[in-house]
Order: structure tokens, then sequence, then C-alpha cells
């Protein structure tokens, strides 16, 4: 099963790679990471996507709270969630590919990013289904080059995320 786990942690040199190093020291494997400060500069925000069952769910977060550094961990596998990711794709785009590359884009609102004779760059965001989809439709075309960013995640309504 796919969980997308939030920690929020002390901004500090090291941090990281204590979270990264727990999850690798234990065997588990992290699917997509992403890491930014938040609105207070003191604080960062992990966003961890991983893979297990509940047991190995539960594991993670004990083992996450241990460590000096994190102020709280969120499971957003079961509560309600936005979710959205980040892709920048090259695609060969010559002759009549050009126009399905556009109308898939179109279709997707994505936006074309980068033009040359060759070759468009497409920014697609979106869920992971999303990006998938598009990636799906556009790897015909001849996909070039692929970036994702992961997906980053935040709780739906008013109750804010606080350490």
């Amino acid at each position: 099963m796919r969980h997308t786990i939030t920690v929020l942690v002390e901004n500090e040199f090291g941090v990281l790679s204590r979270v990264a190093g727990l999850f690798s020291g234990r065997g588990f494997n992290i699917d997509s990471l992403s890491v930014a400060p938040t609105n207070d500069e003191t604080i960062s925000r992990m966003t961890i996507v991983t893979r297990g069952d509940d047991q190995i769910l539960e594991q993670i977060s004990k083992q996450l709270n241990k460590l000096v550094d994190v102020i709280k961990v969120i499971d957003f596998t079961e509560g309600e969630v936005i979710e959205r990711e980040m892709a920048l794709v090259k695609v060969t785009a010559e002759d009549a590919a050009r126009a399905e590359v556009l109308r898939i884009a179109d279709i997707f609102r994505a936006k074309i990013i980068d033009v040359t004779p060759k070759s468009f760059t497409v920014e697609a965001t979106g869920t992971p289904e999303k990006i998938d989809a598009i990636l799906e439709l556009l790897r015909p075309l001849g996909l070039k080059e692929l970036v994702r960013t992961g997906p980053v995640a935040i709780g739906r309504g008013a109750k804010a995320l606080k350490g």
C-alpha cells in the first residue's frame, strides 16, 4: 500500500540525512521525497512517499518520532488530502507530432515552456494519476527526458498542521 507521510522537522543541517538514514537502515524504500521550508523559517516540511503495510507504516512513524529534530509526523494515507506533483517532459515534436503534443498539453492544462525545432518541453501539474495519464499519451510520441517532483501533500480544510 502507498503511504504519503508529512514530517515537520527543525530546519537544521543533517536532518534530511538522518531521516533518509532511518529509512535505509531499516530496509524501507522511499519512492519520493520533497523537502522545503515552511512559513516558519525554522521548520522544514518533508513529504515522503513510501510503500508497505500498516505495520511497516507504524514502525516508520515510531522511528521518525524518536528523532530529536522531528516535530510532528502525519500519515495522509487515510485522511482528506490534496496531493500535487509536477513533471517536466521533453518530447519529440517534429511535423505531425507537434499538433498532437499541443492537443495533449491543452487537454491536461499543461504548459509548453520551451520550444525547439525538434522538441517541446511540457510542464504538467496535478495528481500523480494525472501525471501518469499525460505521460502515457506522450510516451508514444517520443519522450526524450522526464523529471518528476514526486507528490507534495497538504490536509484539506481550515485546520493547519503545526508543530
